[in-house]
């Protein structure tokens, strides 16, 4: 599937309602999901396979996995709008896949999540920004599952991402630098719209990377 499609598809789900700001809701919009996706498909083949994503939102990335041929996708959520909009969105596609779909409204690191031979994870946290240290016990989490590679969005600023993977056994490669829009979603929010720099990474286990060299060489 060419990324143009991709993301005209992504574009029809129920959008991120977005309402609490506490959870740092920040909704991933369709064309930087269905090149994160694709590339994420390009990486790791997730055709067939058992796909998490944590911190769903709406289910966009979980979704563009079924799009690309995801054989089972299971989407976490903590707010109880977004995890309606994402069993919503799982039911209007429910006629076009057979592939199954969940949705599971958990607080990663405090409820019980019961989800069992994962491939893939795929998230975007909260950066931490509101609260500090709030994406901390999420990547905890994805990094204490035994699955083939974790990809992550997250803020270019971040520096805690690597050493923390390495705790886990994980290695990191950057996949994709792009610019995150920030819509003036909260009352706090004074420009009409703002831009962020984010990064694309792919956790894999030591002796898996998929990035020549020479390209994370020019990323960094």
């Amino acid at each position: 599937m060419r990324p143009k499609h991709l993301a005209i598809e992504l574009s029809k789900l129920i959008p991120h309602p977005c309402s609490d700001v506490e959870l740092e809701q920040y909704a991933t919009e369709g064309d930087l999901a269905a090149y994160w996706m694709l590339g994420v498909d390009q990486l790791d083949d997730v055709n067939g396979k058992h796909i998490l994503d944590l911190c769903a939102g709406n289910g966009i990335l979980g979704l563009g996995c079924l799009f690309i041929g995801a054989g089972q996708v299971t989407m976490v959520e903590a707010d109880p709008l977004a995890a309606e909009v994402a069993r919503k969105n799982c039911h209007t596609l429910k006629s076009k896949f057979d592939a199954q779909t969940t949705v599971i409204e958990a607080f990663i690191g405090t409820d019980e999540i019961d989800v069992s031979n994962v491939d893939i994870i795929v998230m975007n946290p909260p950066w931490g920004v509101q609260s500090k240290r709030a994406d901390r016990v999420i990547l905890q989490y994805a990094f204490s599952q035994n699955v083939e590679a974790i990809h992550v969005l997250h803020s270019a600023k971040a520096t805690h991402l690597e050493p923390l993977a390495k705790e886990f056994g994980w290695e990191v490669e950057g996949i994709l630098e792009s610019k995150f829009r920030l819509p003036p979603t909260y009352s706090h929010h004074s420009k009409g719209k703002a831009f962020t720099e984010i990064i694309c990474w792919r956790f894999f286990r030591p002796g898996n990377s998929k990035i020549p060299i020479e390209e994370i060489d020019e990323l960094e």
